[in-house]
């Protein structure tokens, strides 16, 4: 089964979603962006509660555009769910079914057998989300979209849900799309993800790729690499090139062509910055002298801001609560930072 969306736009005052085009197979699509990018509307003129502008939507070969919403085989789940209140859940669930072995089927799979006699006023948040996901299910839809289904969930149940859907998703062999502004989700959860900025795609493609070879400053910074700064190019090889991080001189390896004395941005995500309290290499072009500013605890980890040498840019590294500790790291200490050659990408390179 295959979506596809072909210059799709819509506008609303000031703002316009698009002229936007993707296709989206038998996977799950993350559509990650902040607030306002368009992401709600996106979801709205695909499900037919929104009617674009212009362009095409396609779903399994025909249009879908002038297609009622009824008549779409698509469903939405809702950030709260949006059951029926004077309706059990099961009777929520039969309301969608196509049959009803599909409630005994879906109650299972959601373990929620035992709250089906209950109504939504008595139920959690996380059990309303499991009816609410069953009810969809229950129509087998042909696509199903899903709009922060987790976002108003705490934390641990928010987790649980978050790996529940990940095998859920892999077994229905339709397209999915995620819409989400939290990128542990986008990414857990995510084939592919798609990033939007302001009603425009600002770059699609595997976590993988976003995360270690975003496209711009925005999807950089977005998606947590805080390291985004502007150095020049002093050294270059067929696979590699040097740069100044402060007074160390650093080589990188680059998948594209940069040239001695180039202005060049590049960025490193956090995680790839290791801290070590002494160096015992001579491999002086991986190191680098930080004296630490501040720093942060984070629960599993510590976030630690660096100044690296006289004029150099400040660079944020992430540790784990052990390693931290074990450095005992206070602000105003000195410290030594690593860099593994391919943990640096170039913007546009």
């Amino acid at each position: 089964m295959t979506l596809e969306l072909t210059d799709v736009r819509k506008s609303y005052g000031e703002f316009e979603l698009g002229p936007l085009s993707l296709t989206v197979e038998d996977e799950v699509l993350s559509v990650l962006g902040p607030s306002g990018c368009g992401k709600t509307t996106l979801l709205g003129a695909i499900a037919g509660i929104v009617r674009p502008d212009s362009g095409s939507i396609v779903l399994n070969g025909q249009s879908i555009v002038d297609r009622p919403l009824d008549a779409r085989r698509i469903g939405l789940v809702f950030q709260d769910g949006a059951l029926f209140p004077h309706m059990t859940a099961r009777a929520n669930i039969e309301y969608a079914a196509t049959s009803p072995d599909r409630v005994t089927e879906l109650a299972e799979l959601f373990e929620i057998e035992a709250l089906l006699d209950r109504r939504p006023a008595a139920l959690s948040g996380g059990e309303k989300q499991r009816v609410a996901l069953a009810r969809t299910l229950a129509a087998d839809p042909e696509l199903l979209l899903l709009d922060e289904p987790l976002s108003s969930l705490d934390t641990p149940i928010r987790r649980r849900l978050r790996d529940e859907l990940h095998d859920l998703f892999q077994s229905l062999e339709i397209p999915v799309i995620y819409v989400t502004h939290d990128q542990r989700a986008a990414t857990a959860l995510g084939d592919r993800i798609a990033i939007l900025r302001d009603g425009a795609l600002e770059q699609i493609g595997t976590p993988s790729e976003i995360l270690n070879r975003p496209k711009t400053t925005f999807v950089a910074q977005f998606t947590g690499t805080e390291n985004v700064f502007e150095t020049t190019v002093f050294d270059t090889s067929p696979d590699s090139f040097s740069v100044k991080l402060g007074a160390a001189s650093l080589r990188f390896e680059t998948a594209g062509e940069v040239a001695v004395g180039e202005t060049v941005t590049v960025c490193i995500r956090p995680s790839r910055i290791d801290l070590h309290a002494a160096i015992d290499s001579d491999d002086t072009g991986r190191f680098f002298t930080g004296t630490v500013r501040r720093f942060m605890n984070e629960g599993d980890e510590y976030r630690v801001v660096l100044a690296v040498g006289d004029g150099g840019p400040s660079l944020s590294a992430t540790v784990r609560s052990d390693v931290f500790e074990s450095l005992g790291l206070e602000p105003g200490d000195t410290v030594h930072g690593t860099v593994p050659p391919s943990a640096v990408h170039v913007l546009g390179a």
